[in-house]
């Protein structure tokens, strides 16, 4: 009967942990798992207990936090500052040389030179940001 028991218990908080996505519940829901394991196995209260509390503090101190740096590492972009800006789409708002020049990017006015020195974009002309240079935006635009 506590076999049934810890496993609705564990099988509980692992569907449970689909609403808060934070990895706890699951390991607490593991831990219910092992607990039942334990039980059929043939251990008494006072084992699933201590097998359910081993598991849980592993999965929590150990496991977790592995998973957690996996997920957040997983491909996502987490460019920053001036990096977030590179291959960015902008518009010209005055026009821009290689010398000087302002462009709207993300809202904000920057100032801006042409990446290539030939070129000289008109106000309205969508361009790319290809690097910041101080607080200028390097910006190129296809002939």
């Amino acid at each position: 009967m506590a076999a049934l028991l810890w496993l609705l218990f564990g099988v509980a908080l692992v569907l449970a942990e689909v609403l808060s996505g934070d990895f706890v519940l699951v390991m607490l829901g593991v831990g219910g798992l092992a607990a039942a394991l334990a039980d059929v196995v043939g251990g008494s209260l006072l084992v699933d207990a201590i097998v359910f509390a081993a598991t849980t503090l592993v999965g929590l101190f150990a496991v977790r936090p592995v998973l957690r740096s996996r997920l957040m590492a997983g491909g996502l972009d987490h460019r920053t500052g001036i990096e977030a800006l590179k291959g960015v789409q902008a518009v010209v708002v005055s026009t821009v040389d290689e010398h000087d020049g302002r462009v709207r990017i993300k809202g904000e006015v920057w100032s801006a030179r042409a990446f290539e020195p030939t070129q000289r974009l008109e106000p309205g002309r969508q361009v790319i940001v290809m690097d910041i240079s101080g607080a200028t935006a390097i910006v190129w635009a296809e002939n």
